[in-house]
């Protein structure tokens, strides 16, 4: 009898092409699985640092359903902001002591940005704002910068002196730009100083390209940068070049002035 064929199905060996072929279908596969998955990963981080505005914002309106005025931002010392206390000019603050850390829940600090965590500088001279920064000028302050006497404690504004919550800013993610990189910094400032000249920006778009800024009706917005240049920074930082500046009109201060639709079109 003649011998059995061979059995055709037998596997055989890659050749050296084949083997490149399935090696680069894996590594674009490994790509797009990664990117997609940093993709996922930044909205996560994004939908969080939200949230944290949110509640900033929410902590505050409890704070004037009690007080009858906004937090105010700041005493005149400089040694208790809304984020926290310090006992001189030179120590870290206790991120539970601010004016408004009764009103952040448990903790009783703020929740650190998840988009600002791997940004900032192991050395900070505002440590406990988690990123965010509050609009001092017109809501924790007034334009005047006038402090109680009494208190000693920043003159903070009134809900009925804002008519448009809506489109007013009360916090948004901020930084400030040094020498040796991003610190937190615990205010938005506006465009100028309502006394006059321009401040370094300190509004931070880190959020895929915008900032996010929660407004004083509790909405929280993510706001695209405009082209305004900020003014000197003493301490040696280039706002340009870590995403820092401004969004909305400018004139009278835009959004940040609660006086702003009533006084002036929108540039």
């Amino acid at each position: 009898m003649n011998a059995a064929p061979r059995q055709q199905d037998q596997q055989r060996a890659f050749t050296l092409t084949e083997l490149l072929v399935v090696l680069c279908v894996v590594a674009v596969l490994a790509g797009v699985t990664y990117s997609a998955g940093s993709v996922f990963i930044e909205r996560g981080r994004i939908i969080q640092s939200t949230t944290n505005l949110r509640s900033l914002a929410i902590a505050n309106t409890t704070y004037l359903a009690e007080y009858g005025v906004y937090c105010p931002a700041s005493d005149m010392s400089t040694n208790r902001r809304w984020h926290g206390k310090r006992t001189s000019g030179k120590g870290a603050y206790d991120a539970t002591k601010g004016f408004l850390s009764p009103y952040f829940g448990a903790g009783n600090r703020v929740i650190m940005c998840p988009l600002f965590k791997s940004m900032v500088g192991s050395i900070s001279f505002e440590s406990g704002t988690g990123g965010y920064g509050y609009n001092s000028q017109y809501i924790g302050g007034l334009p005047d910068g006038s402090f109680d006497p009494r208190t000693l404690i920043m003159r903070s504004e009134r809900s009925s002196n804002v008519p448009d919550p809506g489109r007013t800013v009360m916090f948004t993610t901020t930084a400030y730009a040094r020498a040796s990189g991003l610190q937190e910094y615990p205010f938005c400032e506006p465009p100028f100083w309502p006394s006059g000249g321009r401040p370094s920006p300190t509004v931070h778009f880190r959020a895929d390209g915008k900032a996010l800024v929660a407004w004083c009706d509790g909405s929280v917005t993510s706001e695209s940068r405009n082209d305004s240049k900020g003014g000197e920074n003493p301490h040696g930082g280039n706002a340009e070049d870590y995403d820092l500046g401004w969004f909305g009109p400018t004139k009278n201060n835009g959004y940040w002035n609660p006086a702003f639709k009533a006084s002036a079109k929108h540039e």
